[in-house]
């Protein structure tokens, strides 16, 4: 099928961020005084959903707007460190090309979500960031009448279970990479729409003649 508008995640979508993450997880659980996070623990973590995971660490509820500050703080300060992942932008530039509406809503703020997308910010029609655990949602309906395009038109592509989640609550597609945080078993579980194994198969799902007239490109290369 074809979309209109694709809404994307960052940190573990685009950006490869789960190692920094693994890094800073700890020094952030000691100024906000909740669990560590032991090594042995972490793929457990991965298939656990986000209300599971804050359940497991101890992090109250009203901590966590003070922690998302930090965070993003933190992200801002090692920004130059979080690289995309290989392959992100040609897939964007496709799939703008090709007349698909890109979106970014994520809980990074639109400075630090510029920064490590670089040259690929300029094909992004809509941002909507500084999005809290649980508000994707709400941030997803105001891009579809920002973009002006139907819920049957869209599709959300993500690496947690919050996203697959947010997706549902308003009626678009949703779906699943599986080279980001939350283990690709966790989110399979689920029933996404689809589920990707590789970049290139964002471009091949979600604009169909695009694949068509890459093909004919590449025989018609091989043929001359």
């Amino acid at each position: 099928m074809s979309y209109a508008l694709a809404i994307f995640d960052l940190d573990g979508t685009l950006a490869d961020s789960f190692p920094w993450f693994l890094r800073t997880i700890n020094d952030v659980a000691d100024r906000f005084n909740f669990r560590r996070v032991a090594r042995e623990e972490i793929e457990e973590l991965r298939h656990a959903s986000s209300r599971e995971i804050l359940s497991r660490l101890e992090v109250p509820l009203w901590k966590l707007p003070a922690i998302a500050r930090h965070a993003r703080r933190l992200k801002a300060e090692a920004a130059s460190e979080i690289p995309l992942f290989p392959g992100v932008e040609p897939m964007l530039r496709t799939l703008a090309e090709n007349g698909v509406q890109l979106a970014l809503v994520t809980s990074d703020t639109e400075a630090n979500a510029r920064e490590k997308l670089g040259d690929a910010a300029t094909l992004f029609s809509h941002f909507d960031c500084a999005a809290s655990l649980f508000g994707k949602p709400a941030k997803f309906r105001r891009v579809m009448r920002r973009a002006g395009v139907a819920p049957a038109q869209v599709i959300s592509i993500g690496d947690e279970v919050r996203d697959i989640d947010a997706a549902r609550a308003v009626g678009i597609a949703c779906g699943a990479v599986c080279w980001g945080y939350a283990a690709p078993a966790a989110l399979r579980a689920l029933g996404p729409d689809h589920v990707f194994e590789r970049m290139d198969e964002i471009v091949s799902t979600l604009c169909s003649s695009a694949v068509a007239r890459m093909s004919e490109t590449t025989s018609g290369s091989a043929g001359g």
